[in-house]
């Protein structure tokens, strides 16, 4: 269709002023309603509420609405305290707390510094529970449960924290929890709280078992459950009690706390190809370091790697490509052959990006007070967030991929903060004609589509 210019540009160049107006009726979240419905039909704010009530209410604010005001906070992509003076007064934002005033600054502080060790042990199981609530309805034979930590630094002597391993911020204060991973969901199922001058394996097998229980407490004790861990962990101790919890494992092994294993490699003369690696060659054997009381079995994995070249590039020199090698050891319980363990236990890698998007979309790494049990609070709002936003996406999307030997993710998420850019920042006009609200979005059809997808029913 062929358009005149005219209707296209305009002459008028004049800067607006500006002008403001109380409101009540205008909103910058209108696609905050995807997530209302969602927590309607999971009474998550009364299960919120269940999580304080031990604690005194000194006021006309309860922790629980304290937690709201957090959790939606978070969904919002914010993260100081005091950024909720720019949307305090959304009617959208206070019609999902339940609210007609939201909390200030000052009052939201001081319940979040006045909560104790038994509303965070609430709060765990609560969001077990979210998470094992949302895959109950699948079809799960195997689940993947990844186990590792992740440095949360901060600059302020908060309570709890310690100088210890610290990659990004050497001599930083930080906290260090252990973290359990689902896999197939990208969900965090539950978290162990730890200072950061703590090894990784500290506290892992009494947090391994908890984990597993829960997870065939609520999916039956017919699921095969695999468990993924690093180097750090490895330890007897710890392979006894995934033995005694019936699971299968992979862990990768230390090279430098054993000389011995330094001459196995170098003495091998045979090394078989592995299946569907270039380059890639491997040998099993049941071995056992001199202070374990059994053998187990190891596999031996060689990989061919290019040499990263440091040096400035020259494109009219040729420079030959550099060939190295790549040696990595896998204590397993698992029968499967050594192409496919290699890169069930390479799939780990996935946790990593996980922990990347707790970070930048839900503040995790953000260590806001310094009381130990109000930035726990704060961690689990944030695992929660990410959860719900997971959660949300698997109740509207089929899983589109088959359970890979990878153990990938089974569904395509969408990032939080590509919801917020597409969905939850959508301007909107909430009305209440006849007693009964009613929010009028754009007219998008982009917008349309993806509340489409969510189950709403667009008029």
């Amino acid at each position: 269709m062929k358009v005149s210019r005219r209707s296209i540009y305009t002459r008028s160049k004049d800067i607006p002023s500006l002008k403001f107006a109380p409101t009540q009726s205008l909103t910058a979240f209108g696609g905050l309603v995807i997530f209302m419905e969602q927590f309607a039909r999971l009474k998550l704010w009364d299960r919120v509420a269940a999580c304080f009530t031990h604690l005194p209410s000194t006021g006309a604010y309860t922790h629980g609405v304290m937690f709201r005001c957090l959790l939606v906070h978070l969904l919002l992509g914010r993260r100081h305290l005091r950024e909720r003076d720019f949307y305090a007064h959304d009617p959208l934002v206070g019609q999902c707390l339940g609210l007609r005033q939201i909390p200030s600054v000052p009052t939201l502080s001081r319940l979040l510094a006045s909560t104790d060790q038994a509303s965070v042990k609430a709060l765990r199981r609560l969001n077990v529970e979210v998470v094992l609530d949302a895959m109950a309805v699948q079809d799960w034979r195997t689940l993947t449960l990844d186990f590792d930590g992740s440095v949360l630094s901060t600059s302020r002597h908060a309570q709890g924290t310690a100088v210890g391993f610290n990659k990004q911020k050497k001599g930083a204060r930080s906290y260090y929890p252990l973290f359990c991973h689902v896999a197939q969901t990208g969900q965090v199922l539950d978290v162990h709280h730890r200072s950061g001058n703590i090894h990784d394996s500290n506290g892992a097998a009494a947090f391994v078992h908890e984990c597993v229980r829960a997870v065939r407490q609520r999916l039956g004790s017919k699921l095969r459950i695999e468990v993924r861990m690093d180097s750090a962990f490895f330890s007897e101790a710890l392979i006894e009690e995934l033995e005694a919890l019936e699971v299968r494992y992979t862990v990768s092994v230390p090279f430098e706390r054993f000389a011995a294993l330094k001459g196995i490699f170098a003495n091998r003369q045979r090394w078989w190809q592995t299946p569907g690696r270039a380059g890639s060659h491997y040998f099993e054997q049941h071995w056992k370091p001199k202070s374990w009381s059994r053998r187990r079995r190891f596999v031996f994995v060689s990989q061919e790697v290019e040499t990263q070249d440091k040096e400035p590039l020259q494109l009219d020199l040729f420079r030959p490509i550099e060939r190295g090698m790549d040696f990595k050891l896998i204590l397993t319980n698992h029968a499967m052959g050594a192409g496919k363990l290699v890169r069930l236990h390479e799939g780990r890698g996935s946790q990593e990006k996980v922990f990347g998007e707790l970070k930048s979309q839900v503040q995790l790494g953000y260590v806001p007070c310094r009381r130990l049990h109000a930035n726990q609070t704060w961690l689990l709002g944030a695992l929660l967030a990410h959860n719900l936003a997971r959660a949300l996406q698997m109740e509207q999307l089929p899983p589109p991929r088959a359970l890979g030997v990878k153990r990938t993710a089974r569904w395509v998420f969408a990032e939080l903060a590509t919801l917020r850019r597409t969905v939850l920042h959508q301007v909107g006009r909430l009305t209440r004609p006849q007693g009964k609200w009613k929010l009028t979005l754009p007219d998008i059809p982009a917008l349309k589509s993806a509340l489409e997808g969510f189950g709403f029913a667009v008029l």
